[in-house]
This record gives structure tokens, C-alpha cells and sequence, in this order.
């Protein structure tokens, strides 16, 4: 074989799910800073938030407070691990000088975006099942599934959009202070604006418009709706399916800015 001829003319499955499995075990060596500690922050979120807001029988579209809040703050839990773990990966094989192990392996830019996104997607579904299951014991909490297909769509596409969003980050960061610019000024106010812990009905007509267009309140109240039955997407399930759908578009075009990025060696290659 010439050299610099590709030995692997087709998926090479076995780079793939060796280079997932290293970011999976990466994560899983510190399980209880990666998933347990998130877990219990988030299930505090819901601790503070119901004795602070909930008292006096308060309903939220028709909900119980706590019962309203359980499934946006999973939802919430899973996109924010989403983002810590794929914009780890990358910048911290540029600043300790190993991101030739991503480089070298015969695996493809699209194997490699996969994979890191495969493994954000893990590490967020690991934290929304450990949160998922403390919030079920949780008193005044009632997380019955009303639509599976929101639950998982919704759960999964939310993690998709935030582990894209994590890799685009480590390409472009050169230090931790740059992704913790990120993390500060981008992710979490997004997330705490995302309608996690209100209902958009009740802001003014202006900021309903600028929370329509937020992504995340879409993740957020479409992951609700799965567990609810309703949402403050719209009025109508057909909104709830154009919010999934629109997410699913948005995944789309992430997904190809960022499988071009990588290909090109941006930031990666100098």
C-alpha cells in the first residue's frame, strides 16, 4: 500500500467505538465528580426552588410546582453535562499537548465528532437517569411519562445540541479560561433563561419573543411535555412536533459546521 493511502475505505467502526469507550472511561474513572456530584446539584436546584417558590399549593400549567419543575431540571442537568464533558476532550489535549492521539488514529472527522458527541450524549443520560431517579422519591414529585417519543427525542437532542456546542468550543478555546467564558456568558444564562423554572406565559410579550428564540427553551419544554402532557411551547401538540423538528435541523447544521471545522484542522493542525 503507497503511502498516505487510507487503509479504511468505509466506517472505520472499530476506531470509533475505541476512541468512544476512551471518553466514556474518562469520564467514568471520576464518576462521582462527573455524574453523581451534577446530580445531586441539580436534585438542590429542586430542594431550593420548590420551598422557595412552591409553598401555598402553587400550580404550574396545571401541575404541582415541583412536579412542573422535576423534568426541566433533568433536562437541564443532561445539556449542561453534555457541554462539560465535549468541550473537555479536545482542549485539554491542546494544552497538555496530546490532541495528536485524536489526530493520528485512521479514524475520520466525521468518526471523531461522533464519537465525542456519542460519549457527551452517555455521561448526560447517566446524570438525567441518577437525577430522574432521586426526583421520583422526592415528595410532591410525580414524573409519570405521558409521550415517550418527547422524552427521548427531546432528551437526547437537547444533549446532541450542547455536545456540539461543547466541541465547537474546544476547537476554538486555547485555555480553560476561554471555555469557562463559555460556561458563564453562553451556557448558563441560556439554561436559566430557558423556562426551567417558570413558564414563559407569565413574562411580558417581549421576552416571550426572545425566549422563542432560545434553543434550550425548546429542549426544556419539549422534554416537559413527554412527562406533562402539555407545554408553553404552543397551545397545540403540532407546535410541540415543529419544535422538535426545528431542533433536529438546528442538530443538522451544528453537526456539518462542526464535522468541517475538524476536517479543515482548525485550531487543531498548527
Amino acid at each position: 500500500m503507497k503511502p498516505g493511502q487510507p487503509l479504511f475505505r468505509s466506517t472505520n467502526w472499530l476506531g470509533l467505538w475505541t476512541l468512544y469507550m476512551k471518553e466514556v472511561r474518562r469520564f467514568f474513572k471520576v464518576h462521582t465528580q462527573t455524574i453523581w456530584a451534577p446530580a445531586i446539584t441539580t436534585l438542590l436546584y429542586l430542594v431550593i426552588f420548590t420551598l422557595a417558590l412552591g409553598g401555598g399549593g402553587r400550580m404550574v400549567l396545571g401541575v404541582p410546582f415541583a412536579t412542573f419543575l422535576a423534568p426541566g431540571l433533568i433536562a437541564m442537568g443532561m445539556i449542561n453535562n453534555a457541554f462539560a464533558n465535549a468541550s473537555f476532550g479536545l482542549l485539554i489535549g491542546k494544552i497538555q499537548g496530546t490532541v495528536i492521539d485524536y489526530l493520528m488514529p485512521p479514524i475520520s472527522a466525521g468518526e471523531l465528532l461522533s464519537a465525542l458527541v456519542a460519549a457527551a450524549v452517555t455521561r448526560a443520560v447517566l446524570v438525567g437517569l441518577a437525577v430522574a431517579g432521586a426526583m421520583i422519591l422526592w415528595p410532591g414529585v410525580n414524573l409519570v411519562v405521558h409521550h415517550a417519543w418527547a422524552v427521548v427525542w427531546f432528551g437526547l437532542m437537547g444533549s446532541v445540541l450542547l455536545a456540539l456546542i461543547g466541541v465547537l468550543t474546544s476547537l476554538w478555546a486555547e485555555k480553560f479560561d476561554h471555555n469557562a467564558a463559555i460556561t458563564n456568558f453562553v451556557i448558563t444564562p441560556m439554561s436559566m433563561l430557558s423556562g426551567t423554572f417558570y413558564a414563559i406565559d407569565n413574562l411580558a410579550p417581549a421576552f416571550q419573543t426572545v425566549s422563542r428564540f432560545n434553543p434550550i427553551f425548546y429542549v426544556i419544554s419539549g422534554f416537559r411535555y413527554g412527562f406533562l402532557g402539555r407545554s408553553d411551547i404552543g397551545n397545540t401538540d403540532v407546535a410541540v412536533i415543529y419544535g422538535a423538528a426545528g431542533l433536529g435541523m438546528l442538530n443538522l447544521a451544528l453537526a456539518v459546521a462542526t464535522y468541517a471545522l475538524l476536517r479543515s484542522g482548525w485550531k487543531l493542525k498548527n
